[in-house]
Formats: C-alpha cells, sequence, structure tokens
C-alpha cells in the first residue's frame, strides 16, 4: 500500500511540475505571438490528445512522465516549407529578446509556483513543533557549546525562526560550511547567544540527522501509547491508551522515534517495557512480531511490530502571517532556496561537498510518498521545494536546457548574428552527456542509499 501511495503522490507531483513549467513556455509563446503546435506532458507513446483553440493546437499526455515540452512553429525543426502567412508566428523569426523571455518564462513558471505554495501555507497556517531543545547529551556538541535543555531557540545566524523546521532549514548554510552557527535563545525569559560548532560533522556531505548527530533534539515531552489493535503483541502483554513509555531495557525513551526504532530492530526478541499507568511504574514483557517490511527498499527485511499507535506530546503552535507579510516571507523563502541549491551544486563541482548528495527519481519518489502520508502542509512543502530545484536545474548554463539556451542567444547578441547550426550541434550532444551522466549518477546514489 505504501509503494502504491508513494508511486501515486510521485507521479502527481511530477504531472503538476512540468505542467506548470511547460504552461510558462507556452503562455509567453503565445503572448509574443508564436504559434504553437504541440503541447506534451511526458515524452513517448501518446496516452491522450486533444486540439484545443484556432490554432488547434494539440494538447498531449505521454507514457514517460519524466519530462514534457511544447513544440512551436520552427523553420529549423520541418523539412516541408512553411505556409509565408505563417513565417511572422515561427519561433525563429522572433527577436532575441522574445526568444530568451519564452525560454526563461519555464523556469519563472516554476519559482512562481513555489511562491504561491509557500504563500498558502503561510497564510492558512499550520501546526509546527515549538522549537524546544531537550536537555543534550553531556558529550555532544550542544552540551559543550553551553546549550541547555529548555533553551527556546529564536533566531539562527540572525534570522527569526519560529518552528523546529525553519530551524533545520536556517541551519543548512552553516552545516554545509562547516562553521559556527550562532543561536539566539531565550533561556528563562533572557535572551542570550551561543555558538554552536559544525566542524565534527563528516566532511563532504550532509547528514539526514545532523541537528541529532551535533546534540541538538526537539523537546519532546511523553510518550504515550495512543491505540492498541485486537489480539496484537500489544494487546497480549496489556499495554493501555494512555501509557506513558518510559524506558526499553532500561535504556530511556525521549522520542516515538527511538521506540519505533527499537521495535523494528528487534523481531521476535523478549523486551522489557518500562511503563508509567497514572502512579504505578510498571515492567511489561513484551516481544515484537516479526513481519516483512513494506517499506520501499526494504523489501525482504525483516521488522518488528507491537500493533500499538504512539502519542508523542511535543509543544506545538500554529505558524501563520497575514496577506502582505506572507507574500514577502514566500518570496525570500524561494529566493533563499534557489541560492541555497545553486551554492550545493556550486560545492559540489569544485569537490568542497560530495555527489553523493544528488538525489534522482528513486529519492524524490521517496520523499513525495513520505510527504504525502505525513499531510497537505509537508506534500505542499515538497512540492515548493521540488519546483525549485527544477527552475534552477533548467536555467543551468548546460546545452539543452533552459539555461544552455539562454547563453546561445547571449553569444549571438555578442557576434550579431545566429550561431552556426554545427556549433549548437555538438553542444547539445556534450549537454546530453553531461545530463545523462547526471541522470547516471544520481539513480547510482539512490540505489546505493536503498542498499544501505
Amino acid at each position: 500500500m505504501n509503494l502504491l501511495s508513494t508511486l501515486v503522490a510521485f507521479l502527481v507531483a511530477l504531472t503538476i511540475l512540468i505542467f506548470i513549467h511547460e504552461l510558462g513556455h507556452y503562455l509567453v509563446a503565445r503572448w509574443c505571438g508564436v504559434k504553437v503546435l504541440r503541447f506534451s506532458i511526458g515524452f513517448g507513446k501518446t496516452l491522450f490528445t486533444r486540439r484545443v483553440g484556432p490554432d488547434q493546437t494539440e494538447w498531449a499526455v505521454s507514457a514517460i512522465p519524466l519530462g514534457g515540452y511544447v513544440k512551436m512553429l520552427d523553420e529549423r525543426e520541418t523539412e516541408t516549407p512553411i505556409d509565408p502567412r505563417e513565417l511572422p508566428r515561427a519561433f525563429t523569426r522572433q527577436s532575441l529578446g522574445k526568444r530568451a523571455l519564452i525560454v526563461v518564462a519555464g523556469p519563472l513558471a516554476n519559482f512562481l509556483l513555489a511562491i504561491a505554495l509557500y504563500w498558502v501555507i503561510y497564510v492558512i497556517g499550520v501546526q509546527e513543533p515549538v522549537p524546544v531543545i531537550a536537555p543534550p547529551a553531556a558529550e555532544s556538541v550542544a552540551a559543550q557549546a553551553g546549550l541547555l535543555g529548555g533553551d527556546r531557540l529564536q533566531g539562527v545566524d540572525g534570522k527569526a525562526v519560529r518552528s523546529w523546521n525553519e530551524v533545520r532549514l536556517r541551519m543548512l548554510d552553516g552545516v554545509i560550511e562547516r562553521r559556527p552557527i550562532r543561536f539566539d535563545v531565550d533561556r528563562q525569559g533572557q535572551v542570550t547567544s551561543v555558538e554552536l560548532p559544525t566542524a565534527s560533522l563528516p566532511a563532504g556531505e550532509v547528514e539526514k540527522d545532523f541537528l541529532h548527530t551535533l546534540g541538538v533534539d526537539l523537546a519532546t515531552g511523553k510518550v504515550s501509547i495512543a491505540s492498541v489493535a485486537p489480539a496484537s503483541p500489544a494487546a497480549h502483554a496489556d499495554l493501555r491508551v494512555g501509557d506513558e513509555i518510559v524506558d526499553v531495557d532500561g535504556r530511556p525513551i525521549r522520542r516515538a522515534a527511538e521506540f519505533i526504532d527499537l521495535i523494528r530492530s528487534n523481531p521476535g526478541r523478549h523486551l522489557v517495557l518500562g511503563v508509567q499507568r497514572g502512579d504505578a511504574v510498571l515492567s511489561v514483557p513484551l516481544t515484537p512480531e516479526a513481519q516483512a517490511s513494506d517499506r520501499p527498499g526494504e523489501q525482504g527485511r525483516t521488522i518488528g511490530r507491537i500493533g500499538a499507535g504512539l502519542n508523542n506530546q511535543v509543544a506545538m503552535h500554529v505558524v501563520s502571517y497575514g496577506v502582505g507579510e506572507a507574500v514577502v516571507r514566500s518570496v525570500a523563502q524561494t529566493w533563499d532556496m534557489s541560492i541555497f541549491s545553486l551554492r550545493m551544486l556550486g560545492r559540489m563541482v569544485t569537490g568542497d561537498l560530495s555527489w553523493r548528495n544528488l538525489s534522482g527519481p528513486v529519492a524524490i519518489a521517496d520523499y513525495a510518498g513520505q510527504s504525502a502520508r505525513i499531510g497537505w502542509f509537508a506534500y505542499v512543502s515538497f512540492l515548493a521545494l521540488i519546483s525549485i530545484s527544477l527552475g534552477v536545474l533548467n536555467l543551468l548554463p548546460i546545452p539543452v536546457l533552459d539555461g544552455g539556451h539562454l547563453v546561445y542567444y547571449g553569444l549571438e547578441a555578442l557576434r550579431g548574428k545566429p550561431l552556426s547550426e554545427r556549433f549548437m550541434l555538438l553542444t547539445q550532444k556534450a549537454g546530453l552527456a553531461a545530463i545523462g551522466a547526471l541522470m547516471v549518477l544520481a539513480l547510482f546514489n539512490d540505489i546505493t542509499r536503498l542498499i544501505g
């Protein structure tokens, strides 16, 4: 079931992002007077087609959903002569400025979509964890830096934060650069600054759980039982709704994720749970049932399950903004994430960051499925982030991408005449090879992560 939901979430995301990108090209092309012959979502065999409008533009959906295109009237792409009356509407007959505007409209549409999605999230508001940290382990970087349990994070590197997700996003720059990160913390009503070193993190990689590695964990409160399935190991152990999980085999439980990981990694093993029930602390023997995992990438792995739902009583609050402030924040967020993506790519090129951080379609599909299962706000945030990545990727100066075409137009403006077809053909072959290599590398990284 998880695999199906992941696939659906991935295909919906791809369709939306590709449609918006190509719609940008299409609308600006029409606005510039260019005749559009075909608007396609996907490549390969056509699954659906319909002709619309005075130009009878063919709208199509094809079998391979990893892209799309807008085909315009173009003298270079037809062997039959174009009707002289239609020539002024050919893409190649447009001014350099119009051609550049049509090309840049696709990535621009992706950025505008991200702004719109962030705006919706900021205006509606979402329940977010209050950024209060748990007591850091004594030997952790956080403890040595002077962070204390109960500290409420108010700013990261001078930028205000209101939720745990914002804390993580604001820390990414410092984590990548391996420089100290300045926290502004509210400690019992007084604001103080703490510098958190990041040099101890593994070089060249961005750890998924770098906050935990540094000792900065969210204060989560109690982990308690929310539901118990009939005839499950939890039911046989007489676990009840409201029971607080204190420890497992003497190991303290501070987060629901810790308890879940312990259960999953101990199929068929006898465990003893420390349970707070009312005023009493009970020792509850429990043996997780061994089952085959249904998570993507875990096929064939045996995990433990007990048939119980959990509550993690994290302090939450609604993070929302007014209509006007939401616009400003949406634009700023889109800009920040665009620059961050470029810096990540730049550091990969220079070797300061490992290419293992590059993700491909399998990882993106996994993120799509996970975010969709979390809730609408997580999925919308995912869409906004991938839309930004798609916009940035298409603006890279690589032939066959939109950015490569913009480079062609820049060279054409400098020369005062179009580039030779031979030069464009050779560079486009090189561009295709580069894109192919990146795709193979990203897919290799995805497979490596799944195997790991």
